[in-house]
């Protein structure tokens, strides 16, 4: 497991700027060594979002002798630095941004006297893509030319002259779109929302991603890794690549896969924003209830999926043309199923959450089965979630358990809590999100030195299956609003969130299995996922692919058991669908209701009083132990700790005997338990459990039998 830094390094009590990072410090890396990291996210050159001359200043400009006294250094020697004590820094590449500043120039315009932040100095004006790509500023900038010798041509073969013009996401009226959650509304800069679909617009980032390289990165992370998806809360995306890109999709569809809107359209001349319009669409609201939605989405899956592996072999290629090897990595945000067809393409995966809440082990074990195989970074998001108030206790002295619960939480449930050191608290509050520096070193220290305890592997019985078709336009509608606000509609039930929050509330550990739609990712779902389960549960799976119906019925012939919730197979013919229902092993449960989903009942059970506070799960450790991860989540904001559950029984069951047991406290204390088995079950009895513990039962048979991954 990775032990990650949210390295946006931005400063305290000011705006959180895109895209360039404050100047970092040689002192920031003996931070990072207290802090046991071992890999950077966010964490250096963005400035490619506002120039290539600019990046090239962050990654090799000249530190003058005054920083040097503090220890400043540029981006390259930043990486250097880090690389020496084992630290892997990933640059980021905004792939949607796209940035307009207010500049003050000095008269001869060969000097910035000030930008962004202004001072009524020298003359004002605006400096960016557009003035880059233009050439405004021959005194202070590299021509355009020096990166593109050629120029760069469009795909109606004109020479571009301005790459926000050219490049932006446009609504279906054609005014251009603004990413909206990174600009700071008391500011008067300007981001362009930006387009992959567009060529100009990649090849642009391959430079962005070439200077990166050459500054010695280890990884490159490609933000907003979605685009041009993420417009479409603004109404897009109509421009003229997207308007063509859909044209050639639809003419590439069978004629028997094309809806009966299209009956009579030239598609050789469609073009699907003046088509809405003539029907009364805006594509403002209710776009699922849009005419061609469907056809439209899954477009863009495809684009995304395209374009993002253009760019990571790119970045692989340009690397390996150079005697070197990168790493490449995505922000998965929230790891939406868009993004399950690239997970491919990625070294590892790093995950921006949508909400950041106190308790949320169930969208961690989604996480893990999305990842498959894959390590996982996340990083907190300041919108919608508890962060901006966990920031202010942190600042009053208070709330440490709940900074210690959010990193242990995620290691217990399989990924890793990227630890903040700067990190963004989004457009509108002027400050950043600082780890107390005792506190982090001291989680990090525990994860790093009990990394023996974690794996992908799990013991766990039960699984529950993630459909992407079938949930798709629920999550959409649960999930309401923009990035801005990160709402949530909680009178839309989503059966499979209802499952999963009840099975982590009850504490019954849990693996998720992803049934993709196979549009959107590759289908690999096989007999060989479900066999090792006892029991597999199907939250109102309506829509099932072929190969997810033979892996099903094969589990259930196989004697598996099989538990469904709701609609199952909606989109098969009814013959193959009575047969599916028919076979022995399958039963019907409520979402809620735990004897129902669990016919073999539950595999862990947690007795003491305050053990509804607990939630659990089971790692398979390298040396055939079983590893029960523990999280207290009874935090007590009068007492500013955690509660902790004195007493706890923890009954297991286990697929062989494990007659030993020993209790890895989040506190460094280290107990042997008695342990009592009977057919089976293994019980244990921990004196007290703080914010975190891990029980490992060991001894008996050797490695790799009973286990799951």
């Amino acid at each position: 497991m990775q032990r990650g830094v949210y390295f946006d390094a931005w400063f305290p009590r000011q705006h959180c700027y895109h895209p360039s990072l404050p100047p970092r410090r040689l002192r920031m890396i003996d931070d990072l060594v207290d802090y046991r990291a071992t890999a950077l996210v966010w964490a250096s050159l963005g400035g490619g979002s506002i120039s290539l001359p600019y990046l090239e200043q962050e990654a090799f400009g000249r530190v003058d002798a005054r920083s040097r006294f503090y220890g400043f250094v540029n981006d390259s020697e930043f990486v250097a630095a880090a690389q020496q004590r084992g630290i892997k820094v990933f640059g980021i590449v905004f792939e949607a941004q796209g940035w307009e500043f207010p500049v003050e120039l000095s008269a001869d315009e060969d000097e910035i006297l000030a930008v962004n932040e202004l001072r009524g100095a020298g003359r004002r004006d605006w400096i960016g893509l557009r003035e880059f790509s233009g050439n405004r500023y021959p005194k202070l900038w590299k021509p355009f030319e020096h990166y593109f010798p050629d120029g760069l041509v469009n795909s109606d073969g004109e020479r571009v002259t301005d790459l926000i013009e050219e490049c932006c996401a446009r609504d279906i009226h054609q005014t251009a779109l603004h990413a909206r959650w990174v600009e700071c509304p008391d500011r008067d800069h300007r981001c362009y929302y930006m387009d992959r679909n567009n060529p100009v617009w990649r090849e642009y980032l391959k430079a962005v991603i070439r200077i990166q390289i050459d500054a010695g990165v280890d990884g490159v992370q490609l933000d907003e890794t979605e685009l041009p998806l993420g417009s479409l809360q603004y109404g897009g995306c109509f421009c003229k690549d997207c308007m063509k890109g859909f044209r050639a999709y639809l003419r590439g569809l069978p004629e028997d896969e094309r809806g009966p809107e299209l009956s009579g359209v030239d598609l050789e001349t469609f073009h699907y924003g003046q088509w809405l319009l003539e029907r009364g669409y805006d594509f403002k609201g209710a776009q699922h209830g849009t005419p061609l939605f469907p056809e439209y989405y899954r477009f863009q899956c495809a684009a995304i999926r395209r374009h993002f592996g253009e760019l990571a072999a790119y970045a692989r290629e340009y690397a390996r043309s150079r005697g070197r090897e990168v790493l490449v990595s995505g922000n998965f945000f929230n790891m939406d199923p868009q993004y399950l067809g690239l997970a491919d393409d990625v070294d590892v995966i790093v995950t921006e959450m949508r909400n950041t809440t106190y308790r949320q082990p169930e969208w961690y074990r989604y996480v893990a089965g999305f990842a498959g195989d894959k390590d996982v970074i996340v990083v907190e998001n300041p919108y919608g979630g508890v962060v901006p108030e966990l920031v202010e206790l942190l600042r009053a002295g208070r709330g440490h358990d709940l900074l210690r619960l959010s990193c242990y939480e995620a290691a217990a449930f399989g990924v890793n809590m990227a630890v903040p050191y700067g990190a963004w608290m989004g457009a509108t509050i002027q400050d950043s999100f600082y780890a107390p520096h005792d506190l982090a070193a001291e989680v990090q220290a525990f994860l790093a030195d009990n990394e023996r305890l974690f794996d992908r592997r799990s013991s766990n019985e039960v699984a529950v299956v993630y459909s992407v078709e079938s949930n798709r336009e629920l999550v959409s509608r649960q999930d309401l609003g923009d990035n801005l606000r990160n709402a949530r509609d909680d009178s839309v039930r989503v059966p499979y969130r209802e499952v999963t929050e009840a099975l982590a509330g009850a504490a019954v550990p849990f693996d998720v299995i992803v049934f993709p739609d196979p549009r959107t990712a590759p289908d690999r779902v096989t007999v060989e996922s479900l066999r090792r389960y006892d029991t597999v549960i199907l939250p109102a799976c309506t829509y099932l692919s072929p190969a997810q119906v033979v892996a099903l019925r094969d589990h259930l012939d196989a004697g598996g058991r099989v538990v469904r919730t709701g609609g199952l197979g909606a989109n098969l013919a009814d013959g193959e669908r009575a047969d599916l229902l028919a076979r022995p092993g399958l039963s019907t449960a409520e979402p809620t209701e735990l004897s129902e989903l669990l016919p073999n009942g539950r595999q862990v059970e947690l007795t003491a009083v305050g053990a509804s506070s607990v939630a659990a799960n089971t790692c398979r450790l390298a040396d055939g132990s079983v590893a029960v991860h523990l999280v207290n989540y009874d935090y007590r904001p009068e007492r500013d700790e955690v509660r902790p559950v004195p007493d706890l029984e923890v009954r297991v069951r286990l697929p062989e005997t494990r007659p030993e047991a020993i209790a890895y406290s989040c506190d460094g204390k280290v107990t042997a338990l008695d342990v009592r088995v009977d057919g089976g079950i293994h019980a244990v009895t921990l004196d007290a459990l703080g914010p975190y513990a891990i029980v490992v039962f060991s001894g008996g048979p050797a490695a790799g039998d009973g286990e799951r991954s």
